[in-house]
């Protein structure tokens, strides 16, 4: 693409050219540039808690402003926020890890750009079971990577199996990346589960994984199971987590890494010419959120449980609606598929794109396409959102395709 600017013609690198704008942010800014019009838009489409931070982490970060805590940050992070992280890892996914293992970066995105540079050479295989978070496919092209879908629905609720795996992996495969809970699904990975993965995985010692755990607290079932707490896959998972979701910190741009240590120190490497380190007032305020048990949090982990229940029986009175029932994070992930080849209120629906362009302009309500996630026929409904503004929205949706 090229551009004439003030007699310059601008050229934009291929990459850049190629790579594909965040879905999710892109329907945000839509949805917010149609508020300014003066629209009645209800956004369910970002993955953002709509609570304020807690009080006990404020504080800490207004304490380490008055601790004049301005300076650089080490690249990887404070010694004291390793220690947290070390502490967290222990105390809730039974994992060991050392200060050398451990890089805290300007949240769990850069934190998957890091490992996805570090790791990855052109045309290397990485295996993305479908529904994905929205940026894994692109962060891994980013890196010359090629991503291996494997194609997941409501009947496995979303979840890859162990056959799936198997059959996925080739002599260029070099890493398997996935989230649980899942980002857009809500579903979780039990230890049976992850097991069952880890046995695949076995027969491939050369095979890498990324576990993405940011959702990791917001869990109904109880019990969070980690791929690098089993012996045999500790050495070759890398950890992602953060605190933007469960802690409700998501401006705060904290996320971090548990890591074998050749790739946290080449995930640092790669940090110290691109960012160095992150927030230094957000670090210190971290520290306090990990220190602190996770009772201080779960009044948000109850409330989205209350709205998970909301949302489901609401749309279950909706025809063309099929979904899962989430077991974590705060989505749902539909299969509107009933609507593709008819017309609603003059709009030819042929996709999920079409489907959520048209709750946007006729109901005013924003969603995410599943395109971005990998799956043709779903759409991604956040509820973190007020009750109020989930009652509304699904009255709408059912007035505008009945």
């Amino acid at each position: 693409m090229s551009t004439q600017v003030s007699g310059m013609n601008i050229q934009l690198s291929d990459k850049i050219n190629a790579l594909e704008a965040s879905a999710t942010l892109a329907m945000a800014a839509k949805a917010r540039e149609l508020k300014a019009e003066g629209k009645d838009i209800i956004s369910l489409s970002l993955g953002e808690p709509d609570f304020n931070t807690p009080d006990f982490i404020k504080e800490a970060a207004i304490q380490a402003i008055n601790d004049n805590y301005n300076s650089y940050s080490p690249v990887d992070g404070y010694v004291e926020l390793k220690d947290a992280i070390i502490t967290k890892f222990k105390r809730d996914n039974g994992v060991t890890y050392d200060h050398s293992q451990i890089v805290v970066s300007t949240g769990a995105k850069q934190s998957l750009y890091n490992v996805a540079q570090v790791y990855i050479n052109p045309g290397d295989e990485v295996i993305l079971p479908c529904p994905y978070w929205v940026s894994y496919s692109d962060i891994i092209k980013l890196a010359g990577g090629v991503p291996v879908e494997v194609k997941t629905s409501i009947e496995t609720d979303f979840k890859m199996t162990a056959e799936q795996l198997e059959k996925a992996i080739t002599p260029k495969t070099k890493m398997l990346w996935y989230s649980s809970p899942c980002n857009p699904s809500g579903s979780i990975y039990n230890k049976k589960e992850l097991r069952a993965l880890a046995d695949v995985l076995q027969k491939h010692p050369d095979i890498i994984v990324v576990s993405d755990e940011i959702y990791e607290h917001i869990n109904y079932i109880g019990g969070h199971a980690s791929m690098a707490q089993f012996e045999d896959m500790y050495n070759r998972t890398v950890t992602v987590n953060g605190v933007a979701k469960a802690f409700a910190m998501t401006g705060w741009r904290i996320g971090y890494i548990g890591a074998p240590t050749e790739i946290a120190r080449a995930c640092n490497k790669m940090q110290g010419q691109v960012t160095s380190g992150a927030n230094c007032i957000a670090q210190r305020a971290v520290i306090t959120a990990l220190e602190a048990p996770v009772s201080k949090i779960q009044y948000m982990i109850d409330e989205f449980k209350e709205r998970r229940t909301l949302i489901l029986d609401l749309l279950s009175d909706i025809p063309g609606f099929e979904c899962n029932k989430p077991e974590g994070a705060f989505y749902i992930f539909p299969d509107i598929s009933y609507y593709f080849g008819k017309t609603l209120q003059g709009s030819l629906i042929k996709n999920a794109t079409d489907f959520s362009m048209f709750l946007l302009e006729k109901a005013n309500i924003a969603t995410v396409t599943g395109i971005a996630f990998g799956n043709n026929n779903c759409i991604r409904i956040s509820y973190a959102a007020s009750k109020e503004d989930i009652i509304k929205a699904a009255k709408r949706i059912k007035e505008v395709v009945s």
